[in-house]
Parts: C-alpha cells; structure tokens; sequence
C-alpha cells in the first residue's frame, strides 16, 4: 500500500509541476466519470478541515473525485456528523479536532479548507508547507497583509494547486456571458459596474456565556483577540464582526466584485482601483477611528455605497442597496447579471450570438476545458496549469473587498497604490493594512 501511495503522489507532483514549468496543457476527457479516477490508488486522497454547513456541502463535492480519509473542527459535533456522513466519512474517516494532525499525514494529497474567514490563510500555507493541494473557500484573507503573505506561499510552492470557491467563476451562461460580451466589446466602453451585495445582519446585545462543551472556543478565535463566548460571534453569524470576517464586504463582495474585476481585465497583480470613498456608510454600532465602540452586538457596516475609481475608465460601486447582483453599464448597453438571471436589451437581441462558443470559454478557462467548478481543480491537480479560481485574481478581488471596508469603517475616502500595494497619504487608514496575531497563532511568513 505504501508503495502505491508514494506512486501516487509522485505522479501528481510532477505532472503538475512538469506542465507548470513547460507551459503545456495535455487534454483528458471533461466527463466527470471520465475524470473521477475510477482506479481506486489513482483518486487523491483528501482531508477536510471545516465541516458545518458549507463545509459539509463542499466535502459531497470533494467526494465524487477522491477518498475522503481524515475530517476535522473544533466543533466536535460537525466533526462526528462529517465521520459518519455517507458521502465524507462514511464511517471510515478519522476525525481530529487539531487541523495540525491532518497535515501531518503523508497519505493526504488535497485538503480542504472551509472554516471561519480569520483562520483560512494560517491554515492554507501550513497546508502548502505540507506538500498539500488546497482548495480554499472565499473570502481568502482576513487583511491586505494576508493578501501578500498567501500569494507569495503559493508563487514559493508552484506545484501545488490552490483553488477558491468563486463558484461564480463557472457559471457559463450568466457570469462568463456577461464577461465575454464586456471584454469583446459588445457593450461598449464601460462605465460603471455596480455590485449590489446586500447589507450585513444588525443585531445585539447579545449575552456572554459558556462556550457548548462540544467546541474549543479558543481554537475558534485562533489569530483573533480573545473574548467571552457570545453564541452570536461563532458558526454562521461570524461573518457580521470585524474581528473574523468583513460583512458583506468580503462574504457577497469576494463574488461579484471578482467578477467585475475580471471582466474589466483589472484582476492581475498592480491593478486595480486607485480610491475608495466610504463617507456613504453606516454601521449598526458607533464608531471612533474606524473601530466600533462597543462589544456585544454585530458590527460589520450594514448599509453603504462604496465608490471605487481606477485611474482611467469606469467606476466601480460596491454597494448594499438595489437587487443582488452586478448591474454593468456600458456606451453601447448595459445588462444586469446575477445567480438567477442575465438581462437587458444585449440578452434579449442575442448581441453575442456567433460570439460565445467553445473557444471563448476555453480561454477564460485559461486553456481547460470547461466544466464544473470542482472538476476543474482535480483537472489541474492531474494536468498541471492555473485554475479556473485562482489564488493569484482572487487576491486582487480582496484588496478591493478589504479597502472598501476601509474606507466605510473610516467614513471618508482613501487612496491606494496597486502597484506597491500601500494606502498612502493617511496613516491611520494605512495602519488597517494588517492586525496583530495572538501569541500561538501567528501565520507563517514564506
């Protein structure tokens, strides 16, 4: 068995690696049965770190191309319901409450990471340090900081696949319709993107208590400073505190304005917008120097219009007002484009008709095939190349979400460099470009 473990990951690695440093692309059939590995010492074996809900429904994805061996949260009820699922654990899985034992283990080829927002980046380039494949869940970082720090693991470890949940990006016939017709032209110049993202929960007071026996509230707040238990702060409603997550900003915000991003072709390295205007903004809790001033309710800003300018073109507003999705303007049309739909007069005359085809969607697809989201990851796994969700445009995607909560937290414009990637001219928005780690939770600098 060992022997063919070490077969295994060696033929991962080095294809991967063979075809990053060539440039070559092989194609293998897109049919997921095709794709699955049906030989059983073929199909990665994968480790999943984070198991509630979203967890949950990535690790059935994660299933249908490899073994599940290991589950692990801090949260030991999620990790029991993982272990015995029929389609993760299955019963077999072993279950640890410590990520570290997951990424000890030699036979694991792939983890996946979908827990709390404050704990991706720690555990992603530990991960990578591992000799692991990553598939991370959105939003990537916490801070501008986290941005450089993961970027630079993934650029030191070229032959690892590290891949984001922006399922978005495979969505061919509402997404990448809407970015083919912007980057051909068919829309005109672009004006102005809108991305309505929704506002965060309000809510509060909430109580201190005593954390379930079942979840290690230490480990939970990991990097984060540490706090009585609130029930409020922890699972799902995580998302609507500074200290974890970025509202809205970065939960609906890491989708559509990477779509956005994408589409305008300003979503590689030293692009991006120059200012942010955050004076339209309002949190549920008072504020002084962009830290709010009480404890116990949520705090993320709820209501805004952020306005992002780039040095030349269109402007981008992120914003919680108006239906969720992007509305994009352009001199010749404009559409509005979300989960559910894509429409305007573009769609409705069929302005891309002859347009759109296999070809176009292969490039946005840098060259692979299109197919599912998760298909695309285990491709790259085996073929080598960059996916589809990359760590590199998805990072970009970040310092717009981040900056903007900057500037709402601050109630004023800021200005940005996305060349040396600084806030300049304002020392005290520059000092949110990173936050102090609690001692025993540092994130490794590479």
């Amino acid at each position: 068995m060992k022997s063919n473990q070490a077969t295994r990951r060696t033929f991962l690695k080095t294809t991967a690696a063979a075809a990053v440093a060539g440039g070559f692309v092989p194609y293998v059939s897109s049919s997921p049965k095709g794709f699955a590995n049906e030989a059983k010492n073929d199909r990665p074996r994968i480790g999943c770190i984070g198991v509630g809900s979203m967890g949950t429904g990535d690790a059935h994805g994660h299933s249908g191309f490899g073994d599940i061996l290991a589950v692990c949260d801090v949260d030991s009820r999620h990790a029991e319901r993982a272990k015995h699922d029929g389609r993760i654990g299955k019963g077999k899985a072993d279950s640890y409450a410590d990520y570290r034992k997951v990424l000890d283990r030699n036979d694991i080829d792939v983890v996946s990471i979908v827990t709390p927002d404050h704990w991706h980046v720690k555990i992603a380039i530990e991960a990578l340090q591992a000799g692991k494949h990553v598939f991370c869940q959105k939003p990537l970082t916490l801070t501008l900081e986290e941005n450089q720090l993961i970027r630079n693991a993934c650029k030191k470890h070229p032959d690892k696949v590290f891949f984001i949940g922006t399922q978005q990006r495979s969505d061919k016939d509402r997404f990448l319709r809407a970015i083919n017709l912007v980057q051909k032209g068919l829309l005109g110049d672009i004006q102005r993107i809108t991305c309505s993202i929704g506002g965060g929960d309000v809510g509060g007071p909430f109580n201190t208590t005593e954390p379930p026996k079942e979840l290690d509230w230490n480990m939970w707040l990991g990097q984060a400073p540490e706090v009585d238990y609130i029930p409020e702060r922890g699972h799902y409603q995580f998302r609507w505190w500074y200290e974890y997550s970025g509202g809205k900003f970065t939960d609906w915000g890491a989708h559509h304005i990477d779509i956005a991003l994408w589409a305008l072709e300003q979503d590689q390295e030293g692009t991006g917008p120059v200012e942010f205007d955050g004076s339209d903004a309002k949190h549920p809790v008072p504020y002084a120097d962009g830290y709010p001033t009480v404890d116990n309710h949520y705090n993320t800003a709820h209501d805004y219009a952020v306005s992002c300018k780039f040095a030349q073109g269109p402007e981008l507003v992120v914003t919680s007002r108006g239906d969720n999705g992007l509305l994009i303007e352009g001199s010749k049309g404009r559409i509005f484009v979300s989960r559910g739909k894509i429409a305007g007069v573009p769609i409705e005359q069929n302005w891309d008709e002859g347009k759109f085809g296999q070809e176009d969607l292969e490039r946005l697809y840098r060259g692979k095939p299109f197919e599912g989201h998760k298909q695309n990851f285990y491709r790259c796994i085996r073929e080598g190349g960059l996916p589809v969700s990359d760590v590199y445009s998805h990072v970009q995607s970040m310092n717009v979400c981040h900056l903007s909560a900057i500037a709402a937290r601050l109630g004023r414009k800021i200005q940005w460099d996305p060349k040396s990637e600084q806030i300049v001219g304002d020392e005290q928005a520059a000092s949110f470009f990173a936050r102090e780690q609690r001692q025993g939770f540092e994130i490794p600098r590479v």
